[in-house]
């Protein structure tokens, strides 16, 4: 894998990341007077994963006037840890230090295949995810501009850049910049669920694209992970035979990261198994 190839400022000029401990903040819920804690989210790894992912929220966050939020979605999702496998420059693998940030390509929409030298590509059933942004320091504005540096663990729950047989791919993993309406897609796969935490994906929010290139101006790390009925759903599909036994022992209650809840990181799903899903979340963040 090639750590240094070009990266994030290539794919800028063409165009135009050490894991934390546990969850860490509160988000503030502004709804009439008043704010109130809300729970904290996160998202599934190996088994020694920590648990990080994406943030997500019950409620779909159709633009309403300028704020294209819910007032439901209009609170800081929480900050949750980005797990050992955060591949932002931050910790290191078998080769060194794990940087998908720096990769040429890294800046895309479909993230199912690895870049820069690496040809894997990973299986499993098609995953569309969603993402909306808003400002909650500007009462859930749309943020357009923005950044989110995404990951996930395989189907059979590795993360690139550090499982065995994978470390030199580096898939499941980019960058997208928030279009005028805040939004954010990725095309995937679904995620695994591996032995100890609930099937979940991770994320990074940066200020700007130009500033995605680096972990140290990240905003927010959080994770979302999706409905029980989806979960069971998805897991009757091939290869994911040891998510099936992995989630039987495992609930939103006893998830080290969803346990206090996950009224902002619960994903809104549609789709199917076999045509696939789409998973949407309004995330809420202070810029």
């Amino acid at each position: 894998m090639h750590d240094h190839d070009h990266g994030l400022s290539a794919d800028l000029e063409r165009l135009l990341g050490q894991p934390a401990s546990r969850r860490q903040s509160l988000r503030w819920l502004f709804a009439g007077a008043g704010s109130a804690m809300l729970p904290l989210a996160g998202c599934g790894g190996s088994s020694g994963d920590d648990g990080f992912g994406i943030s997500t929220s019950t409620t779909t966050g159709n633009s309403t006037g300028s704020t294209g939020a819910t007032s439901a979605a209009c609170s800081v999702i929480p900050e949750e840890t980005g797990g050992p496998y955060p591949g932002d420059g931050t910790n290191r693998n078998a080769n060194g230090v794990a940087n998908a940030l720096v990769l040429s390509g890294i800046v895309r929409s479909d993230i199912r295949a690895s870049i820069a030298g690496a040809s894997g590509v990973a299986a499993g059933v098609p995953l569309t995810i969603r993402l909306q942004l808003v400002n909650v320091a500007t009462g859930c504005t749309l943020a357009p501009g923005a950044a989110i540096y995404l990951w996930h663990c395989t189907r059979e729950g590795g993360y690139s850049m550090y499982s065995n047989g994978i470390v030199n791919e580096n898939y499941l993993r980019g960058v997208q910049e928030a279009d005028s309406e805040g939004w954010v897609t990725f095309t995937t796969i679904f995620p695994g669920c591996y032995d100890g935490r609930m099937p979940h994906v991770h994320f990074e929010v940066y200020p700007t694209l130009a500033k995605a290139g680096s972990a140290a101006n990240r905003v927010k790390t959080s994770q979302f992970t999706f409905p029980m009925a989806t979960l069971n759903e998805a897991y009757t599909a091939s290869g994911y035979g040891s998510s099936v036994s992995n989630l039987s022992r495992i609930s939103y209650a006893t998830d080290n990261v969803f346990s206090d809840g996950t009224t902002l990181q619960m994903a809104t799903v549609s789709g199917n198994a076999t045509q696939g899903y789409t998973a949407t979340l309004v995330v809420g963040v202070s810029l």
